[in-house]
């Protein structure tokens, strides 16, 4: 060890333990996460499930011929959607294609949740999956860090 080593820690140090406490990007996602979860409480929980957990025999039609609504933890395939596709479904609705009727199954939140609470929701639904369907859902979402806007 030279002369100079110890001197050196000592000016390097401080300063990295200051640099920890600068704001970074990442210190906005724990928030856009917390404001998303209460979202999906207040409005997607009571069809989803409180842990996004969605109905029993969610993939089978329900009386009505219609698919109930699924799980978008790590059992459901939420995660195979980009985040625009998650974007367009939350603001326009979905009608699943084998539904026997027409209405809309996943009602429209254009009218009621603003675009970037649209998009804290699905950053909140991502901490329902596992690293390995995060990976493969941001391979599907190259826009990821910005989910595409529903206007």
């Amino acid at each position: 060890m030279n002369k100079w080593s110890f001197p050196l820690v000592l000016l390097v140090a401080p300063a990295i333990v200051m640099a920890g406490g600068a704001p970074t990007n990442s210190d906005s996602v724990p928030a856009e996460v917390a404001e998303g979860r209460q979202i999906y409480e207040q409005y997607c929980a009571a069809c989803h499930g409180r842990q996004g957990e969605g109905t029993a025999d969610w993939n089978k039609p329900d009386e009505k011929g219609e698919m109930p609504p699924p799980p978008h933890d790590e059992t459901g395939h939420t995660w195979r959607h980009s985040d625009s596709m998650l974007v367009r479904m939350i603001a326009e609705g979905w009608r699943h294609p084998f539904n026997k009727t027409d209405r809309l199954t996943m009602p429209a939140f254009k009218d009621i949740l603003t675009d970037q609470e649209i998009r804290s929701v699905i950053e909140y639904l991502k901490t329902l999956w596992t690293e390995d369907q995060r990976r493969y859902q941001q391979n599907e979402s190259p826009d990821s860090n910005q989910a595409a806007s529903p206007s």
